[in-house]
């Protein structure tokens, strides 16, 4: 599947949407946009009503404000729903999105049917602070293309970068021709909301599945299982030998802990239409 459809909300969110069932959304990682998601709208679009879209600053969506906050972003999706009567959905947010995702589940509870937060970050250690914190700094003075080679440094492992240049290159030119405006204010936020909403963590009751790669610097395992603590119905997959960008080097093992998810939380209904 070709992520070339693309539509825009009333409010002017850009995303995309294929197949029936269950509705699942897929939030993106800051700096990128919803096309990282093809190969999970590829094998998702079997069974679940798959909407993957573009967050607040990135993509062809609006810009966020100038203060913008979590919730603003959490707001984006819960309008996005609305205008696509989706009365409820399972969300699975990656890197910044899954700080999106735990801000939606706090703010519109009653959409969430479940959700997936995957290689994202929870109460990072001053040593981690610090170097987010110059990146950031980095990003206001010089841009999105700022600190691009680290990034894809420590988003693929050695091996995929020399194997599949042509998919670098195009995750290197997607990230550097992000709206400035748009790019830093939303790196702000994935930069000093790891914390965001810890104290009420425990009030999200859905299924949680929390994942992340074993060798991913930025979010870690260890953040991955404190993380899951924190949550009354979560469980944790560490995806062995992986790094960050987990859903585009190691698709099918995603597309697999993915569907595996989907399928304990969905199975009632899904046996239902497959016996339909």
């Amino acid at each position: 599947m070709q992520l070339s459809d693309a539509h825009i909300s009333p409010s002017g969110t850009r995303y995309w949407r294929a197949g029936q069932g269950e509705p699942v959304v897929l939030i993106h990682g800051v700096g990128l946009d919803a096309t990282m998601w093809q190969a999970q709208m590829t094998a998702l679009a079997a069974d679940y009503d798959v909407i993957a879209y573009d967050m607040l600053g990135h993509g062809e969506s609006p810009l966020p404000a100038e203060n913008a906050t979590l919730d603003d972003y959490a707001d984006q999706l819960a309008t996005l729903l609305d205008e696509l009567a989706v009365p409820a959905a399972t969300v699975a947010g990656f890197s910044m999105g899954g700080l999106v995702a735990r801000a939606f589940a706090l703010r519109h509870p009653r959409h969430l049917r479940a959700m997936v937060v995957l290689s994202s970050v929870f109460d990072r250690n001053e040593r981690q602070r610090s170097g987010v914190r110059q990146r950031l700094a980095q990003t206001r003075e010089q841009g999105p293309a700022a600190n691009v080679d680290g990034a894809l440094e420590r988003w693929f492992s050695p091996a995929f970068r020399q194997a599949q240049p042509e998919c670098i290159a195009a995750v290197r030119e997607r990230v550097t021709s992000n709206h400035p405006d748009g790019y830093y204010r939303s790196y702000a936020l994935f930069g000093t909301e790891d914390d965001f909403g810890a104290d009420r963590l425990a009030s999200i009751r859905v299924p949680v599945l929390v994942a992340t790669g074993e060798l991913d610097p930025g979010s870690t395992p260890d953040m991955a299982h404190k993380l899951a603590r924190q949550l009354p119905d979560a469980r944790v997959y560490i995806l062995e030998g992986q790094r960050h960008m987990a859903p585009v080097e190691a698709a099918d093992q995603v597309n697999d802990l993915l569907l595996d998810f989907l399928d304990t939380v969905h199975r009632p209904s899904l046996q239902k239409e497959r016996l339909g």
